[in-house]
């Protein structure tokens, strides 16, 4: 039977110094709205596709976090069923953890984010408005702007005139894009937080260049009525030059700074293979690189990324990291960030190359889907076969188009949709475009009673191409039902600012949130301990 934890043990557990993993179950839009500040997401949605790599020891010690609605306790059962069996549940969710005096948090990403806040007033990381930015650009001064964010990101909008260089990058690939000693560097997000890593990235490397953060990023720009520009192509050069000396050097300055080990294969396996510790090993490289080989058994955190959204691939507090690069500039520079924001970490000599025995992280025991093509789809309406088809892709994709007659719904809320439908016990057609999420709500499904479940084998395109009728529903669903979207985030970036404007006042009001002993967590140097104590 599932553990039923109070406020104060909770508090208590995250204080205690051993591993923990705060698992929030609730989908984006709700933990958006408020959480703790330590709750990792962990939808229900994904919950068994997820856990493995999240927690990837059987035995951790985990706390489930709802909205008091009893959503954990279904959790617990699916982890109890990947072999997790130190599951506990937060009684009374969110609600009786605010009621007990403590702070709930808005947005994502929130650790990595009030850290970011904390980093600038600690190394007092010059910055320029955006009016100033755009004088600069004017000016005829050398000057080079970086766009931190993701290659993504990037061609979706940014700073005219900005080369994608995402943070953990710029270590390793600076020199290619800025040669020179005197052009200036801004960095550039699309609020805060990348920037100011970015830009105090350069300055701890220690390069003679004048560098700032770009004050407020994308938003700042935008809200000071400033063209952006969008579809960009410019990126870092593929190629770095071979001769890295000068870099190695400065990657291993800060390692010596922060008296974060380089360990033998031996002393790593070490790690790994200690039971009573949960080690994650982290080629922190681009996707490409990864994808053209990597350590088995590694998993791919881009640098950049790994640092700004450290809740998406850390899953476990106090527990410990290996960083893999093959070229010894970029696992250090981004293990420096992570040694700063608390955790044990560590790089590893010949990086991909070390002889290193990685274990599996637990499989999700789900049975496999029967499948039906969008062609077969088509002849049984013909035919006058009864069946419902659910949606199960996120609301905007819905919204944007779906096949009529089709129904949304989430892993959280299909039985339900079923039963308002008056289709419980019709054969059921599930329409998905995330791997292993059909077959986690077929799971549901049949505990509920339904026999008749398939899944659509080819994708939405085809169930157009095969001539179903598809229609657009910019309203349905309503917006009170959309728990997978969280407005306070994508809001700004559609043209809203008022909500550019509270986003951009969120951040910079994080820290003045934090009361619990948040920021007792992070190990930014010592003037900023002094204060903060």
């Amino acid at each position: 039977m599932t553990q039923a934890i109070s406020p104060a043990t909770l508090r208590a557990w995250l204080d205690d110094g051993d591993e923990l993993a705060l698992f929030d179950v609730r989908e984006a839009g709700l933990f958006g709205e408020g959480h703790l500040f330590f709750a990792v997401p962990l939808p229900y949605s994904r919950l068994e596709l997820d856990a493995g790599w999240l927690a990837p020891r059987r035995s951790a010690r985990i706390v489930l976090i709802d909205g008091g609605d009893g959503l954990a306790s279904r959790a617990a059962r699916r982890l109890a069923d990947l072999g997790y069996f130190r599951v506990a549940v937060l009684d009374g969710g969110t609600p009786a953890w605010e009621q007990a005096g403590h702070v709930l948090f808005k947005g994502v990403n929130v650790p990595s984010k009030t850290f970011g806040e904390l980093a600038e007033q600690t190394y007092a990381t010059p910055h320029v408005s955006a009016l100033q930015l755009d004088a600069l650009r004017k000016s005829g001064r050398k000057i080079a702007i970086l766009d931190g964010r993701t290659v993504e990101e990037h061609h979706k909008m940014t700073i005219p005139d900005a080369t994608s260089c995402p943070n953990g990058e710029l270590a390793y690939r600076l020199r290619a894009i800025v040669p020179d000693d005197d052009t200036t560097i801004v960095v550039n997000c699309a609020g805060r937080t990348r920037s100011i890593i970015g830009a105090q990235t350069l300055r701890n490397l220690g390069i003679p260049n004048p560098v700032y953060a770009l004050e407020n990023g994308t938003q700042g720009w935008y809200l000071n009525d400033l063209a952006l520009e969008y579809r960009s192509q410019r990126r870092y050069p593929t190629e770095v030059a071979p001769e890295l000396g000068t870099e190695r050097a400065a990657a291993g300055r800060l390692l010596a700074r922060f008296g974060i080990p380089t360990l033998t294969a031996s002393q790593a396996q070490h790690w790994i293979d200690d039971p009573a510790r949960t080690t994650y090993v982290l080629d922190v490289r681009t996707a490409e690189e990864f994808a053209a080989g990597t350590l088995p058994g590694a998993r791919h955190a881009p640098g950049g990324q790994l640092i700004q959204a450290t809740d998406q691939y850390v899953g476990v507090r106090n527990s410990r990291l290996i960083l893999l690069d093959e070229e010894a500039v970029r696992a250090p520079l981004v293990a420096s960030w992570m040694h700063q924001l608390g955790f044990e970490v560590a790089v590893v000599e010949e990086g991909i190359r070390a002889r290193l025995q990685l274990t599996a992280a637990p499989a999700a025991p789900v049975q496999a889907v029967a499948t039906v093509t969008a062609q077969q789809l088509r002849q049984w309406s013909e035919a006058g076969q009864s069946f419902t088809l659910l949606d199960l892709r996120s609301s905007a994709a819905y919204r944007e188009q779906h096949p009529q007659g089709a129904i949304w719904a989430t892993r959280l809320n299909v039985v339900a949709r079923l039963e308002a439908a008056g289709q419980a016990g019709a054969p059921v057609v599930l329409i998905g475009d995330r791997k292993g999420e059909a077959s986690l709500v077929a799971l549901d499904l049949r505990e509920a009673g339904v026999r008749q479940i398939h899944a659509v084998s080819d994708g939405l395109a085809t169930i157009a191409a095969a001539g179903i009728p598809m229609i657009s529903t910019p309203a349905e669903p309503p917006d009170h039902e959309r728990i997978d979207f969280l407005f306070f985030v994508h809001d700004r970036h559609d043209g809203n600012r008022e909500a550019a404007r509270r986003y951009l006042a969120w951040e910079t009001g994080l820290i003045a949130q934090c009361r619990d002993g948040e920021l007792a967590r992070f190990r930014l140097p010592a003037s900023f301990q002094a204060a903060a104590g």
